[in-house]
């Protein structure tokens, strides 16, 4: 990728790696697609490849980042749907002209003309996790400083790190800092 961004987290669902391009929502805020020209690249690498982007192009992705995560994390919780997200959620995916595609490998791409195609898609695959069509739950990360929304697909559906890699290994590397300190202070 682009030297001097932070590298992209990229997950199996394409709606809760969009949200997850903005991280550390309840710590220091990094913004993952901070120009039009990044949005294109994480599009790239989602499989929903773009000439360019607009910063106004932008300004409608993060609104439907937003939105996305406002929605998910209402279900992960339990609650109400807010009206506002689940608005710009269904406005973004009906205003695309995404088609699926049928690759020789049996593979199905999807075939985005501009940002707001690729938008609808991210837009209708938000929908199938947060309604409920998809196997899996909504979840939040255990992580404190993170709190990222994310659709589980474990098995037994008790997944508590957005990303392992992550959130996952810091805080277990906190967990045996922790535990160092106080076996080394009790010797």
């Amino acid at each position: 990728m682009r030297s001097g961004f932070p590298d992209f987290r990229l997950g199996s669902v394409l709606a809760t790696s969009f949200t997850a391009t903005l991280t550390e929502r309840r710590g220091e805020a990094v913004e993952r697609i901070p120009t039009p020209q990044r949005l294109v690249d994480w599009l790239a690498v989602s499989g929903l490849a773009v000439e360019s982007c607009t910063a106004a192009q932008l300004d409608l992705a993060r609104e439907l980042r937003e939105a996305i995560h406002v929605a998910a994390t209402a279900t992960a919780t339990r609650e109400a749907l807010p009206a506002a997200a689940v608005e710009v959620i269904n406005d973004r995916s009906v205003q695309g002209w995404a088609a699926a595609v049928l690759t020789p490998d049996g593979e199905r791409r999807w075939r985005v003309a501009d940002v707001e195609d690729a938008l609808s898609v991210i837009a209708a695959d938000a929908i199938s996790i947060i309604s409920g069509e998809r196997d899996g739950k909504m979840a939040l990360c255990a992580s404190p400083t993170c709190m990222a929304a994310f659709f589980d697909t474990s098995q037994s559906r008790t997944r508590r790190w957005c990303d392992m890699n992550t959130c996952g290994n810091r805080q277990k590397k906190a967990r045996f800092q922790a535990n160092q300190r106080k076996n080394s202070g009790g010797s």
